[in-house]
């Protein structure tokens, strides 16, 4: 599997983004996620989709912004980020596994396949 993350860019606050992570292979039993990281810092947990796009789970500090939605028949995950806000600055990678998360969606060591990341700037 191979994911290929797109969308990134300089978006002032208060704006709105959409990424889209494209991935080779038959992603749709897999469970995916995204995440971000900046340099010298741990990688955050942004939001996670089960393989069917009907359970989904976000971190505290997106919650209310930002949704993760997917389209199996095209393999791609998206993110519709809304309100953006300057620490939302960040490289934002997708993620997936085939394996069963459960309560650790956002423990980046569940994943075993990752994008390269793609860079979101939000100006004050």
């Amino acid at each position: 599997v191979q994911l290929q993350a797109s969308g990134g860019g300089l978006v002032q606050a208060g704006g709105s983004l959409r990424l889209s992570c494209a991935a080779s292979g038959h992603t749709f039993t897999y469970n995916m996620g995204w995440f971000r990281q900046d340099p010298g810092k741990e990688r955050e947990f942004v939001a996670f989709s089960g393989w069917s796009g009907s359970v989904t789970y976000y971190g505290d500090s997106v919650k209310g912004r930002f949704t993760i939605s997917r389209d199996n028949a095209k393999n791609t995950l998206y993110l519709q980020m809304n309100s953006l806000k300057p620490e939302d600055t960040a490289a934002y990678l997708c993620a997936a596994t085939s394996r069963r998360v459960g309560a650790s969606a956002d423990d980046p060591t569940r994943y075993d396949y990752w994008g390269q990341g793609t860079l979101v700037t939000v100006s004050s």
